[in-house]
């Protein structure tokens, strides 16, 4: 008898640190489910937010979403088609390998071997997103590219880092520049990978032309868009895995009818869900930014966002509808090496040129706003579309190139080109109303010239006549005198 009280005594150990530990599991619950409810009733409240663009005249009526900001852009022509608070200063989380990736890239070659140090293995939480590299391991850089745009991978985000910048600091820093360079002003990252510090951010609109760049660049996008890469065993790296991305519109477990071309998630519990991601329908390429969202609807929102944006606009070609400016018309504006008459335009309207507008909306609607200051070298103006404050495209006017002539000749005159161009900058910028102004010039004086010339002609022949004219009685009175002597 004596020996139970001794076990029960043993045994209530174990029993009270049970209890305890239930205790503890089930307060820590509570809290974890309060603040889902939190969240999501936070979520539905951004709900009742401003859409900016919902509040231009005649613009179409964009969704009503729980993210906190959202952007939907087109990348070619810079048209903002859906705008809720796009400047303001949020976490992105591992959108932030956007930036990272697209840094890198102009700095190592795909066969590179990327390290790893102890720092950037362990200085990020155990439990965050990484493929299992461990110290002393390396990779290529293409490999890191596939590991932190499919499977998100923190460490390989460090390792780019220290590859690139040297160090995870200089390398933020140049993060940052790099955005400024793309007119991301409203950026500041303080890592490669995304994990939350206060003074790291980045905005929805900042994220469109971040995401805008890298959906230009072919392999960044190709990778971007990957469903799952296989690690296989080298010398450096022993491990044999799969990564798979999570991304619901490129792993299709969200079926779309246009087509996705990239994207990227992210989240921190200071963030939320945010996502990144890339379509084109129909000449369109829509980048689709969410900021702080609820899981699953950060994916919802994006679909919502992009049917709304293929089904309320389309792409114009601005030189098939453009007729207000009809620069082929003046005669004088014309070149070719034909001096019978066959000629082509000096200069036209890009051919190639788009705007993105509203499907309700008429091409003669648009206001107009015509630059002889244009951004591209070779054109000598720029005629910008708008409608109601918001910038729909643009089109140069450019300079026709005029192919030149070839002579049996030719082979005798060598033409040596330099292997460096100059640094100097020759290009002339040509004001079409002020050549029409000096040709209307030079026109109207060398009228007058010849009106002046004629006068002066026919002042001398009148002189000349009266003077023959006065030289006539003289003779006759003179003939008359002979004729008088005679008889």
């Amino acid at each position: 008898m004596s020996a139970f009280p001794a076990r029960a005594k043993y045994l209530a150990l174990p029993i009270t640190l049970y209890l305890l530990l239930g205790v503890v599991v089930f307060s820590s619950v509570l809290p974890v489910h309060a603040t889902f409810e939190q969240n999501r009733e936070a979520a539905e409240a951004r709900k009742l937010l401003p859409i900016e663009t919902n509040h231009i005249e005649g613009w179409p009526d964009g969704p009503a979403i729980g993210a906190a900001a959202a952007i939907l852009y087109e990348a070619n022509t810079g048209t903002i088609l859906y705008a809720k608070d796009i400047h303001s200063e949020q976490f992105p989380a591992s959108i932030t390998k956007v930036m990272t990736a697209l840094l890198a890239v102009d700095h190592a070659n795909l066969d590179d071997m990327i390290p790893f140090s102890y720092t950037a293995v362990h200085s990020i939480p155990w439990d965050s997103s990484h493929i299992g590299i461990d110290v002393g391991e390396s990779i290529t850089f293409e490999q890191a590219l596939y590991a932190i745009m499919v499977a998100s991978a923190n460490e390989v985000a460090n390792g780019i880092a220290e590859y690139v910048g040297g160090d995870l600091e200089t390398f933020a820093q140049m993060m940052t520049e790099k955005a400024a360079e793309l007119g991301a002003m409203n950026s500041n990252f303080l890592n490669a990978h995304g994990l939350p510090e206060d003074e790291h951010y980045t905005s929805a609109y900042d994220m469109a032309l971040i995401a805008a760049a890298f959906f230009k660049h072919e392999m960044l996008a190709k990778i971007g868009n990957t469903v799952s890469y296989h690690f296989t065993p080298t010398e450096t790296q022993p491990d044999d895995f799969y990564i798979r991305n999570r991304h619901r519109l490129i792993n299709g477990e969200i079926e779309v009818d246009y087509k996705i071309i990239g994207g990227k998630t992210g989240y921190t519990n200071l963030s939320r869900q945010t996502l990144v991601t890339g379509a084109e329908n129909e000449g369109m390429r829509l980048v689709c930014i969410i900021l702080k969202e609820e899981t699953p609807e950060q994916f919802n929102d994006t679909v919502l966002l992009f049917d709304y944006g293929f089904s309320n606009f389309k792409i114009v070609n601005i030189a098939e509808h453009e007729d207000r400016y009809t620069i082929e018309n003046a005669s004088f504006f014309q070149t070719g090496s034909d001096i019978f008459g066959d000629s082509s335009p000096l200069i036209s309207l890009n051919q190639n040129d788009y705007l993105v507008m509203p499907r309700n909306v008429e091409f003669m609607d648009l206001d107009v706003d015509i630059s002889y200051q244009p951004s591209k070298a070779s054109a000598i103006a720029e005629i910008n579309y708008s409608y109601n404050g918001v910038h729909l495209g643009s089109a140069t006017v450019d300079l026709v190139g005029v192919e030149r002539q070839t002579y049996p000749f030719d082979h005798q005159m060598p033409v040596v080109k330099d292997e460096e161009p100059p640094e100097e900058d020759n290009t002339v910028f040509v004001n079409v109303r002020q050549v029409i102004f000096v040709i209307i010039i030079v026109v109207v004086a060398s009228i007058l010239f010849f009106i002046i010339r004629q006068a002066i002609k026919n002042h001398r022949l009148d002189k000349r006549y009266r003077r023959k004219r006065r030289k006539k009685p003289q003779k006759r009175r003179r003939h008359d005198r002979y004729e008088g002597y005679k008889l």
